[in-house]
């Protein structure tokens, strides 16, 4: 989970202390988190899940699925992206065979 936090994190463009602050908690708790040391509260993993878009599944490694959130999106652009994501699929696939 340590990983995936700081990964979701620096994704998304947050320093420690900026996701902290949307938490309420302190930069040295998210630190703890990422190396490792500290597991999140339930309550701090649902809102990370929300911060992030992501399940909570995905947070505690039950699901190696990460979610995109479309909301808000028209039909036509949520079928770009489902075109965009099975075309890496396939260039993956082609290149494993290979």
């Amino acid at each position: 989970m340590a990983e995936k936090i700081k990964l979701l994190r620096e994704k998304s463009g947050l320093t420690q202390a900026e996701l902290a602050r949307k938490l309420g908690l302190t930069r040295s708790g998210v630190n703890g988190w990422e190396m490792g040391l500290v597991i999140p509260s339930t309550s701090s993993i649902v809102e990370l899940s929300k911060i992030f878009n992501v399940s909570t599944d995905y947070l505690l490694g039950m699901d190696a699925n990460s979610t995109i959130n479309i909301n808000g999106l028209t039909n036509k652009e949520v079928a770009v992206i489902a075109d965009l994501i099975k075309c890496f699929k396939d260039a993956r696939n082609s290149e494993e065979t290979q």
